[in-house]
């Protein structure tokens, strides 16, 4: 902890704290599936998922996640070893997520729209001895294979988890249903050394929870970049997961147990969407619509039939729909809270989005390091637009010098964000030094510049480290670089963000 004199060390935020928000807590030291499990006891015929007019109920979900873990382990998976998930958002993510946790094994989730040059360093970096991806991933994961210790590759397809009669659409001699079935899916070579998903599943019995120690099992590696050189799997534990769901929910004060609809848009390969949309909402007990990307009409379809009343997004997304002119054609008043993360959340656009929602839409902030969240604005009674807000339930701050972070900086000046907690990740995969990662007292350091005020709110003012947020994506110009310096004819080249209406940054290469 902070010296006892540090200003930081008497948490001015807390004064600002909602009603029935508690400063600290004691997070349940368990098993993420935990989570689910208790869901499914207290929810059973709860909708869990909804995904493209299919549902499952939370009973459905645990019985598919008990039996793909029992799949898993037939393939060779136990405790500690990697599996890779390679899909968007689809309940067969939500499945092999929970079964990986179930064998006390660890999950590594990958983009599917990565280059095999990226899935090759990843997958050979984690060791990943099993992949589960989606269809039209399989050829990039067949061509880096054999660089990696990959043993089995499980392949699935969005139409999947289809309704029978939009499985049928699709098969239809139409040139409509052509170009649908070419745009979701792809064909399996019957020759390719795979395992289909479905029949996987339904051919094993159910498995039961491993042990697992929570404080100290990983249960994530999360791959996030660096300023230079390659991304590094940032080591998540069931502890820090089930933390920071537990602060998600205990923020939120309006939440009610079993009622919650959440809007899945953010990519569950990514921490945000992870922890913010997926294991918060099945905390809740609540329904996690799943949409394999953002797309308008899905949005707003899902809306109509499934009315959300949270939303977690990133700012282009809300500006996307509010700028929309179908959005006078659609209901938006279910949503009742929207945390907007991963960049800066502009006052127009919060103040468009409430006018046409009557939702609240806060600011939030967090990194993958994090679990992923560590402050956010109240969702109730004071906020500050343009601040991150303030620490979560549990979560201990202080900005320090940048270039001596044993010395903090006073309030009101600006200073290196770090933070500790129990989201606080373990480090990074393979990596013994942890030199610039950590402040002596445990202290993660961000690279994010922020100045906090009397009140304790804390605003981002700069970035320490080369990063470029483009609508809520980190772009490190050392890979786009890497990249360019490949082409023919490159002698030398820079990449730098600059600023864009709706991405908040773009890339800009000089060659």
């Amino acid at each position: 902890p902070a010296a006892p004199t540090s200003p930081y060390a008497e948490r001015p935020w807390l004064a600002s704290y909602p009603d029935g928000v508690p400063a600290d807590y004691d997070f349940p030291r368990v098993p993420i599936p935990r989570l689910l499990d208790d869901a499914a006891s207290s929810f059973p015929q709860g909708t869990a998922l909804a995904f493209l007019g299919t549902t499952l109920t939370y009973r459905e979900l645990q019985d598919a996640v008990d039996r793909f873990a029992s799949a898993l382990k037939g393939l060779g998976v136990g405790t500690g070893d990697r599996v890779a998930v390679i899909l968007p958002n689809c309940p067969q993510n939500v499945i092999a997520f929970f079964a990986t946790l179930r064998l006390g094994a660890v999950v590594v989730q990958h983009n599917p729209l990565y280059t095999e040059s990226e899935l090759r360093h990843q997958l050979a970096d984690c060791g990943a001895t099993v992949v589960v991806c989606l269809d039209r991933v399989l050829a990039a994961v067949e061509a880096v294979r054999g660089d990696t210790a990959v043993r089995h590759v499980v392949v699935t397809s969005l139409t999947d988890y289809l309704p029978a009669s939009a499985r049928l659409k699709l098969r239809l001699p139409l040139k409509k249903a052509r170009r649908m079935r070419a745009e979701i899916s792809a064909a399996v070579p019957k020759t390719a050394a795979v395992k289909h998903f479905l029949p996987l599943l339904k051919a094993s019995a159910p498995a039961r929870q491993e042990a697992v120690d929570p404080e100290n099992d990983l249960a994530l590696l999360q791959y996030t970049g660096g300023t230079t050189g390659a991304s590094k799997g940032a080591m998540l534990t069931h502890y820090n997961l089930v933390s920071n769901a537990y602060m998600n929910r205990l923020w939120d004060t309006g939440a009610t147990a079993g009622k919650e609809v959440c809007l899945g848009v953010l990519p569950l390969f990514h921490a945000y969407g992870l922890t913010v949309a997926m294991n918060a909402t099945v905390l809740l007990g609540g329904t996690l619509v799943l949409l394999p990307r953002f797309d308008l009409d899905q949005v707003f379809a899902a809306i109509d039939r499934w009315k959300p009343t949270m939303f977690p997004g990133v700012p282009p997304i809300y500006k996307a729909l509010t700028d929309s002119p179908k959005v006078r054609d659609h209901d938006l008043r279910s949503i009742r809270l929207c945390v907007s993360g991963a960049m800066k959340l502009p006052a127009e656009i919060q103040e468009q989005f409430e006018r046409v929602s009557g939702a609240s839409l806060v600011e939030g902030y967090g990194m993958t390091e994090t679990s992923p969240s560590t402050h956010c604005n109240p969702v109730g009674g004071t906020r500050k637009p343009g601040s991150i807000g303030v620490p979560l339930p549990g979560t201990a701050c202080k900005l320090v010098d940048q270039d001596d972070p044993s010395k903090e900086v006073p309030v009101g000046q600006p200073g290196e964000l770090a933070i500790a907690g129990p989201q606080v990740f373990r480090g990074y995969w393979g990596r013994d030094d942890l030199t610039g990662v950590f402040t002596d007292d445990g202290y993660v350091l961000t690279g994010d510049v922020a100045v906090m005020d009397a009140d304790g709110f804390f605003t981002i003012v700069d970035r320490k480290k080369e990063l470029i947020i483009a609508g809520g994506f980190n772009i490190y110009p050392s890979e786009v670089e890497e990249v360019l310096f490949r082409l023919p004819g490159v002698a030398d080249c820079v990449v730098v963000g600059v600023p864009d209406r709706y991405r908040g940054e773009t890339v800009k290469a000089y060659v």
